[in-house]
Parts: structure tokens; sequence; C-alpha cells
């Protein structure tokens, strides 16, 4: 879907206008009228007067200072709107000839890492892209976790999913959560609150057995550690986004990447891969 990129002033959305909101971010930021003046090389008088709605900004400002407070690209759409001025970012769909070139760099991407995890999801969590890697966990994975569309969250959290099998579950799933929950402030996605709310409600074992290693390792890093084929593989993981994206989607995806926590798991998935 095109969205328009004119600077042409259109009609505002109904609403408070693009004052408030950009006052919620700011304060949502914890940023004072003052320090955002200064990073958006502007005056406290002038943010004063935008966000009181004494004075309409520029499409320039509210892009400037959308940049400044980090808003992501769509809430970008929606204080242009308020302040009068047309989108400016589209939403293509992925699988839209325009994203050809996306889609055929993360597919090259996450080949490239193997025989070691990579997937690629949006922004509620859904697998756009895996690898072999991840195809391999997922051994054994209950075909309605699988498809049509499969989540990264319930995959790894669901009782029937990656979360039997994983020996630090209390540790990840809270680091899981707190990486929802703070997207969930970001984006203020109802769908990413039910899903959180869906896998927070999982149960949790009592106790995690064998959920030490045999001999300690000085990870720099929160591993996952899975139970695969009769092994425990270490993992850290690293997540990925496009800089400066002008589009909505494109925005929105994610690359996470599993690097071996130690040597006996690279060497495991190494001899695995042939």
């Amino acid at each position: 879907m095109s969205v328009a990129a004119s600077a042409r002033p259109v009609s505002p959305a109904a609403g408070p206008g693009v004052g408030p909101l950009l006052r919620a971010w700011r304060e949502r930021r914890r940023l004072s009228q003052l320090e955002l003046a200064l990073r958006a090389d502007s005056s406290a008088r002038h943010i004063s007067f935008i966000e009181t709605g004494r004075s309409r900004p520029s499409e320039e400002m509210v892009l400037r200072l959308a940049e400044r407070l980090q808003v992501p690209v769509r809430e970008r759409n929606a204080l242009l709107l308020a302040a009068g001025y047309a989108p400016r970012y589209a939403e293509t769909p992925l699988d839209d000839p325009a994203l050809e070139g996306v889609r055929d760099g993360l597919e090259r991407l996450i080949r490239g890492y193997e025989p070691y995890p990579a997937l690629v999801v949006d922004a509620g969590y859904t697998v756009v892209a895996a690898n072999r890697g991840i195809e391999l966990l997922l051994a054994g994975v209950p075909e309605k976790l699988l498809s049509p569309a499969p989540n990264a969250m319930r995959l790894t959290l669901h009782p029937e999913g990656l979360a039997p099998r994983i020996r630090n579950l209390r540790q990840w799933r809270g680091h899981l959560l707190a990486q929802m929950e703070r997207e969930i402030a970001l984006h203020r996605s109802d769908r990413l609150r039910a899903l959180y709310e869906e896998v927070a409600a999982y149960p949790v074992p009592e106790a995690e057995p064998g959920a030490e290693p045999a001999e300690p390792v000085p990870y720099f890093a929160l591993p996952l550690r899975v139970e695969h084929a009769g092994r425990v593989l270490s993992f850290v993981s690293s997540i990925s986004t496009f800089n400066t994206p002008m589009d909505i989607t494109v925005a929105e995806l994610a690359i996470e990447t599993f690097l071996p926590a130690d040597r006996a798991t690279a060497d495991h998935l190494r001899a695995l891969a042939g």
C-alpha cells in the first residue's frame, strides 16, 4: 500500500492535535522541554508553544522532533496527520514486488549464518523467515505451533514448544517478557499486549532439572540453554533492525541471530551440518 509523501497540509485527524501527542512522547522519554529543544535545534519556548497548541509546527519540525524522541515510524504518520500533514511512510506488504530486494537480502543473510540459528520476525513476533538452524531446534514441536504463521514467543514459551527443553526457562522467560514490555511501551500495540498476556500466562515448571552446566562457563550475556538430541546447547542472541527505514513494514522487521556461547555448541552444530 503506497502512501503519499506530499508536504501539502491535509485536514487534521479528529483528536487532541499534535501538541499533546508530542508532549506524551517527550514525557515518555523523560525529557524536559529544554532538553528536547537542544536536541532539535529549537527553543524551549517554541516546544512549549507547540505542545500547548499556540504554534503549529512545520512538517519538517514534526519529523525532527519525532526523530529526536525516537518515535516509531508507524507513530510518525499519526503525528503528521494530527499536525495536518499527509503521512510520509508507506506500509508495503512484505510479499509486494517492491520489497523483493529486502526479502532476498534477508534470506541470504540468515542462510549465510548457518549452521547457527537465525530468524526474522515482524512487530508481533510472527516469524517471516528462518534458516535451517532454527528448524533444527524446532524439531519435535507440534504442527499447530508451526502453522499457518508461527510466532516466536509462542514457539519459545508454550508448554508444547521449546519451553520443556529450555534448561534456564525462568531466566529466559523473564528476559523475553521484559523485552515485550519494552516494545509495548514503545509501540502501544493492542496486538502485542494480547500476545504478552497470553504467553505470560503459560505455566512454568516449579523446578528446572539440569539448569546449570556441569562446568561453569564465563558467559558474556544471558545464554539460551536448550536441550537437543541429548545435549544442552548454549546460545546468546543478537537482534538487528534496519537503519533509517522509510517503510513501516521494513521498520518493524527484526533479525535475531543465535551465536554459540561455547565451543561444544559450535562443534555440535557444525557436525550436524556435515
